[in-house]
């Protein structure tokens, strides 16, 4: 049987470790390259629209830690993919986005992607198995970012060799030993070092070791969003979510050190502390250049072996010296729910009620809104992964399409989409996705009493849908939805008073 430049598309996606291929539905003009993703038994999942699927490649990627891949047509679907690539490229995603040619030749297209992307990668027959294997080790190099990889209707079908070559990853270097000796000497030094954890640190052997490391320290930890649940939400060092205001503040100009476990300069907003504090930077990239983020000292290589080979360096090394009482105080300060009276209280008690009834394990996926920083507050993750947020605020409907991404790649735990009626209206085509997977995602809208009700367009596609006017109505309705395991949305009515 001849071989394709699509079989060898195909067959460098599988080995590279991707175990799903997103498209859109109903799109005969990358039937060719689809067929070839089939024939090599992967599970091709249609969306309604090219952004959501992006947007699942681009998250189930993050979940496998392989290259999430999107299979998407040129012209008006290229330009609709931007996107999700943006949110891949500012989000650091592995993706590799597979176009058929023609309008994806266009400049304009190409220089829409060429900002969001880390390289335009053009598919000859006698180079796809050269191309996609660099695609994926591109994609998968930190930091991860999406790839475009355009694979012409004319040459898809063309006769390939297929050669073996190597679509992971190289493994990460090991760690500098003058490096680890500076860091130790940075910490020696500093009294009252602050943890700042971001979105690097993914896997459950990473967070063993940083357990360890901020325990010996004593020191606080800060989680950005891409990484809550790095450190278990309840232990007392973990004091909140970096960048979303509140007493972080205090932490922040207390500390004579930062110690940035993974994080990335994208996740650190202008200001984010004092310009005098030094900054260790640990992590598995070095640190693009950012005018918001000066580092002081750089260790780069495996997070979890950098913290294994620092440990010894700091057996003698005084204990900081914050002052406990104060830390458990700025704790409940960041934890506390909202002032009485507003919407964002009535947002926090429904996360909270979810959070009581879901079982353990049980992924929380937030879209960017109104009730974010109430909403986080009160969905303590315990581990890497169990919730999910997008770390920009340009990434309308973000939630719905990673919750599907998140349920298909975990299928043995429960997943909670949180989103707001304008988020929603951005992917709600996606409820027909949701309806036809059968996925028993519970989606949970926040919905102000003026605003419109989605309860007709949920059933219309075939989503269950109910309504709660209070917390024990919500209560009631999520446990019947919970039990039922279908897909079901639920429409939460905040009330102020």
């Amino acid at each position: 049987m001849t071989t394709s430049v699509a079989d060898v598309v195909a067959d460098g996606l599988a080995r590279a470790g991707t175990a799903r291929v997103f498209a859109v539905a109903a799109e005969p003009r990358v039937s060719v390259l689809l067929d070839a993703v089939r024939r090599r038994g992967l599970e091709v999942v249609e969306a309604r629209g090219e952004t959501a699927a992006c947007l699942m490649a681009a998250v189930t990627g993050t979940l496998v830690g392989a290259p999430g891949a999107a299979v998407i047509a040129g012209g008006r679907g290229l330009a609709r993919a931007v996107e999700g690539a943006a949110y891949a490229f500012l989000d650091r995603s592995p993706l590799v986005i597979v176009t058929n040619g023609a309008d994806a030749q266009r400049s304009d297209h190409r220089a829409s992607l060429a900002a969001i992307t880390k390289a335009t990668l053009d598919v000859g027959a006698d180079s796809a198995a050269h191309w996609i294997a660099h695609a994926c080790r591109l994609a998968m190099k930190e930091p991860w970012g999406p790839v475009h990889l355009d694979v012409a209707a004319d040459i898809a079908g063309a006769a390939s060799l297929p050669i073996a070559t190597v679509c992971r990853p190289d493994p990460l270097p090991s760690p500098d030993a003058a490096s680890l000796d500076s860091a130790a000497r940075l910490l020696a030094a500093a009294t009252r070092p602050l943890v700042v954890v971001g979105l690097q640190l993914r896997s459950e052997a990473d967070a063993t070791w940083l357990r360890a490391f901020a325990e010996a320290l004593p020191a606080p930890v800060l989680v950005t969003r891409k990484a809550k649940g790095a450190l278990p939400d309840p232990h007392p060092l973990v004091m909140g979510t970096f960048g979303e205001g509140g007493g972080e503040a205090a932490l922040l100009e207390g500390a004579d050190l930062v110690v940035a476990i993974g994080l990335d300069p994208v996740e650190v907003r202008p200001r984010g502390w004092p310009a005098t504090t030094p900054v260790l930077h640990l992590a598995a990239a070095a640190p693009q250049a950012s005018p918001h983020y000066q580092v002081t000292v750089t260790v780069v290589g495996d997070i979890g072996l950098l913290l294994e080979e620092l440990a010894p360096r700091l057996r003698e090394r005084q204990l900081a010296d914050w002052d406990v009482a104060r830390l458990h105080a700025l704790k409940q300060e960041l934890a506390s729910p909202p002032a009485a009276g507003s919407a964002s209280l009535a947002a926090y008690r429904v996360v909270e009620v979810t959070r009581q009834l879901s079982p353990a394990g049980t992924v929380a996926v937030f879209d960017v809104g109104e009730h974010l920083g109430a909403a986080l507050r009160a969905w303590p993750a315990v581990a890497p992964g169990e919730c999910l947020v997008s770390g920009h605020l340009a990434t309308d409907g973000f939630a719905l399409p990673a919750a599907m991404a998140a349920q298909l790649a975990r299928r043995d735990q429960r997943v909670v989409c949180f989103t707001e009626p304008r988020a929603l209206r951005a992917a709600v085509g996606e409820l027909d996705t949701l309806a036809a997977l059968g996925l028993p995602v519970l989606v949970v809208v926040f919905r102000g009493a003026a605003a419109p009700s989605l309860l007709t367009l949920a059933r219309g596609a075939g989503v269950a849908g109910f309504t709660a006017g209070s917390t024990e109505e919500f209560r009631t309705a999520f446990a019947r939805a919970l039990e039922g395991g279908a897909p079901t949305l639920i429409e939460a009515t905040l009330s102020t008073g």
